[in-house]
């Protein structure tokens, strides 16, 4: 399969392409927000041109020149992916604990905890708080990333199914899953007895490895090969599925996802996803 060099931005009439000149591309076919080159095999963007894009807020990438109904299987990460917020972070607001708890998140999202540990202790801190913080997060602060509904009606409309993993909670998952009709979802499990949270998650915790196990499991239940599925999220927590998909896609995502990530997207949102593709 041949490659294709994809630049995407909002509008290429504010930006300054003359860093390319040097590296004998033929036309770029154009669309209205990307631009892609085809290029050989081994071709790899040189460090000062992509310097010089990411100065222009231009996501650039070098990716196999596929159509989006090429994929079969997209699979991603829920918090500060699909949706703008990390759940647990704003179920702890309720308690007075957002700032202890979001610490101990953006450790885990860098690599600095091991996750399973740091998502039981963030639990603990929850115990006794009502249920009804979860609603109120799911009703008034979840809110899409941008270009979130476009990326899933695309999905239907090209017949590529779509898998929700998250090392956050079914209670968002399965809402998310019921309104935007997604083939599959899969997340952890809160404990909540008498309308109140234990500070237990119940069975297996959806972990790094738990998600890439996922991406394989339906990859090869769909009858897909590696080259047809994507993946993409934003922490530590992702890589591995990242690692295993064709395209593993970094989201606005942690330096250490980014340099395990296929692409990433630091400007545009998830329709940058559709982007990459004819």
């Amino acid at each position: 399969m041949s490659n294709v060099l994809v630049l995407q931005h909002s509008d290429f009439s504010r930006c300054d392409l003359s860093s390319l000149q040097n590296l004998n591309l033929a036309a770029p076919q154009h669309t209205p927000h990307s631009l892609r080159f085809a290029v050989g095999e081994n071709f790899t963007l040189p460090a000062t041109v992509k310097c010089e894009l990411e100065r222009q807020e231009i996501d650039a990438a070098v990716l196999p020149d596929m159509a989006f109904s090429d994929l079969g299987l997209i699979v991603s990460d829920m918090d500060s992916t699909l949706i703008t917020i990390e759940c647990i972070d704003e179920i702890a607001a309720g308690a007075g604990l957002k700032a202890q708890v979001a610490e101990i998140t953006e450790r885990a999202m860098r690599g600095e905890l091991d996750f399973e540990q740091s998502l039981r202790s963030r639990v603990a801190l929850l115990k006794g708080l009502d249920e009804q913080f979860l609603h109120d997060v799911y009703e008034n602060v979840l809110q899409l990333s941008p270009g979130a509904e476009y990326l899933l009606a695309e999905c239907k409309k090209h017949d590529v199914k779509f898998l929700l993993v998250s090392g956050g909670f079914t209670f968002f998952t399965e809402r998310l899953q019921q309104r935007f009709g997604f083939q599959y979802q899969f997340a952890n499990v809160l404990e909540i007895i008498d309308g109140k949270l234990t500070g237990q998650v119940l069975g297996d915790v959806v972990d790094a490895q738990r998600k890439q196990n996922l991406l394989k499991e339906y990859r090869d239940k769909l009858g897909l090969t590696a080259a047809q599925t994507l993946a993409m999220g934003d922490g530590a927590n992702d890589i591995p599925m990242l690692e295993a998909a064709g395209i593993g896609v970094a989201y606005r995502a942690k330096p250490k996802a980014q340099a395990h990530a296929d692409a990433c997207i630091n400007f545009g949102g998830l329709e940058r996803i559709r982007g990459w593709f004819r």
